[in-house]
């Protein structure tokens, strides 16, 4: 069950999981609609082979059903991904010949990142990379939306997930701000369309320019 908050005001959802195969292409999936709420498909590819990889090399090297968890952090123009176990074993990223099966991994990894590492904890070690957004205001504007979307079912009285997905939940909510909104445009005497009208504009013009 993926734990979503923020940290220092920046979304983060943690993913605990178990090290094996068939965990592996869940862990993906789950992250992957995970980056659909935050509005970045764009670096979903990316992001799942790196999730891929990384949960794999916790099979391969930590053991078959240890426990790991997958965080991943919206850092304004790069989304970080971190994958904790409990083994102080430092991975490497040896040389791999062509016919190799494995040891490619990291490679890939690195490959595909804009930056990673390996940094020890207090019970084991955490692999992290960053990718690149390159969304620029469109980041910004996402993030700060699904801040106030996250404030506003903590304050609406909404039975929150329940039953729900968090993605499901946020579209309701959506739904009901703006409702709201119109509500408040309506009660200090403006025109609820003509506030639509506007910020459909503002979007429009925006999203041209960019």
């Amino acid at each position: 069950m993926p734990i979503s908050g923020t940290t220092d005001g920046r979304p983060r959802c943690v993913l605990p999981f178990k090290a094996a195969a068939v965990e592996v292409g869940m862990l993906r999936h789950t992250a992957a609609r995970q980056l659909a709420t935050w509005g970045m498909p764009a670096v979903a590819d990316e992001a799942e082979v790196i999730v891929t990889e990384l949960a794999t090399n916790v099979v391969k090297h930590v053991g078959d059903g240890a426990a790991a968890t997958l965080v991943l952090e919206w850092k304004s123009d790069r989304l970080r991904m971190e994958v904790h176990d409990r083994s102080p074993a430092l991975p490497s990223a040896r040389k791999a010949e062509c016919d190799d099966e494995c040891g490619r991994g990291l490679h890939l990894v690195a490959g595909l990142a804009a930056d990673w590492g390996v940094t020890l904890t207090a019970v084991g070690k955490a692999v992290w990379c960053e990718i690149p957004l390159g969304l620029g205001m469109d980041c910004r504007r996402i993030e700060r939306a699904v801040e106030a979307l996250e404030r506003y079912q903590r304050t609406d009285g909404a039975p929150g997930w329940q039953g729900r997905s968090r993605e499901t939940s946020l579209d309701e909510s959506a739904v009901e701000l703006i409702a709201d909104l119109l509500h408040w445009t309506a009660a200090r005497g403006h025109d609820p369309d003509d506030f639509l009208d506007r910020a459909q504009m503002h979007y429009e013009g925006e999203a041209d320019a960019a």
